[in-house]
């Protein structure tokens, strides 16, 4: 119950209050958004109001469907333990829940990885600009595990997803459904950044212009974030005594660090796992304001990061690979190669080998036309994604030398 925070039961009964989970969005050509959802509780009628929790809005579902492959059938209601799809939602996206605004209730959502791969797009004719965008905004829409961002150095439209085989399907898309011919850029694999030790520092920012000036002080330390923290990427600890940095001004020290972990030190890759130790500061009474304290934040992520001994970090993925028995060595071999770890064998259906390995993502780039070259095309792969672990600093300076031309920090 999202008043309450407390959980609630809810009968598969059509006399129970409305419960149902958006699972998917589609775009039709003909009805627009499509939103394929299942009730668990309740009934879900045409024309009737839904509540959503998370946006706080009730929205009105004008129709109703059963979808039998390319075809819908018009339904006045969708009962409990049923599935079907609405058109008319103004604000959804997959994993909201839909209930009563009497009874709200909040369901289980899928939880979604982050994307380790992008690649950069351009239309192939500048009449075709606004049709990419609008097409890439929709998909983006449908599947939360494709994003879509500018960057704002080189200008690129960059689209990021969870594999190559994710990102062909979506330039895919892209001509047949929204009829746009794409250029695309080299592969790129999603890395972070993380730091390795604790460093400490006393940051002052003064700024005199004539008239009011900006002021700010603070003591600070940054380390690695502490294992059992799950919040998010910045843990942020206030310890100061007495005042010496007003309570008003404690925020904006955060979100200055906050702001900063999206760009680290060392290629410009979002930073993860950074734990902030605000231990002291001083305070001008005209001076200082919150504008002021968050750019000493700024200034004190910059000096501290490259003291607290950087390093790049790189998606792990989970390779799973079907052999025949007599390619099982060639396989292994193959995957030690990419600098995988095997990590165990088992007996598949009808004779197979399953084998089981950790890998990097940037070494598994045209893996599958490899793996059918080794084993004459019998072999199939899977692969998801695990973790980011830290990278060896010679393979580390080899890319950001490709990113950046340098790798003075490492």
């Amino acid at each position: 119950n999202p008043d309450t925070e407390e959980e609630e039961d809810r009968k598969p009964s059509e006399n129970e209050p409305t419960a149902a989970l958006a699972f998917k969005i589609a775009t039709d050509p003909f009805m627009g958004r499509l939103v394929f959802f299942r009730v668990y509780s309740g009934k879900v009628e045409a024309g009737s109001y839904v509540y959503n929790p998370r946006s706080g809005k009730k929205e009105r579902i004008s129709r109703l469907f059963q979808m039998n492959s390319n075809k819908e059938i018009p339904m006045q209601s969708i009962d409990a333990g049923d599935i079907g799809a609405g058109v008319g939602f103004k604000d959804i996206r997959t994993g909201d829940t839909l209930c009563s605004e009497e009874h709200p209730i909040v369901l289980e959502s899928m939880s979604f990885p982050d994307t380790v791969l992008s690649i950069a797009v351009e239309p192939k004719s500048q009449a075709d600009i606004a049709k990419l965008d609008n097409g890439l905004a929709k998909l983006a829409e449908e599947d939360p595990t494709f994003t879509v961002r500018t960057d704002e150095q080189s200008g690129q439209t960059i689209i990021s997803g969870m594999g190559e085989l994710h990102l062909d399907i979506i330039i895919d898309r892209l001509k047949r459904e929204f009829k746009v011919e794409c250029n695309q850029g080299k592969p790129q694999v999603n890395y972070k950044e993380a730091i390795s030790r604790a460093a400490q520092s006393r940051e002052t920012f003064k700024k005199q212009s004539g008239g009011r000036g900006k002021f700010a002080c603070i003591d600070v330390t940054i380390g690695p974030k502490d294992e059992d923290y799950k919040e998010g990427d910045l843990q942020f600890i206030n310890e100061v005594k007495g005042g010496n940095v007003p309570k008003e001004f404690i925020p904006s020290v955060q979100k200055g660090f906050a702001d900063c972990l999206s760009n680290g030190v060392l290629g410009g890759f979002p930073m993860t796992g950074l734990k902030v130790t605000l231990t002291d500061g001083s305070f001008h009474p005209v001076d200082s304001d919150q504008l002021s304290f968050e750019l000493v934040a700024h200034q004190a992520f910059k000096v501290l990061c490259p003291k607290a001994g950087p390093v790049l970090m790189e998606p792990i993925m989970k390779v799973e690979v079907v052999t025949p028995e007599e390619n099982m060595g060639d396989v292994i071999g193959d995957l030690n190669k990419r600098r995988g770890l095997v990590q165990g064998m088992e007996e598949g259906r009808s004779g197979a080998r399953i084998v089981k390995a950790m890998v990097p993502l940037a070494e598994m780039f045209g893996y599958v036309t490899a793996l059918r070259t080794i084993t004459s095309g019998r072999a199939t792969s899977s692969m998801e994604y695990d973790h980011h672990a830290p990278l060896s600093s010679t393979i580390a300076k080899a890319v950001l030398e490709e990113v950046k031309g340098h790798a003075e920090l490492l």
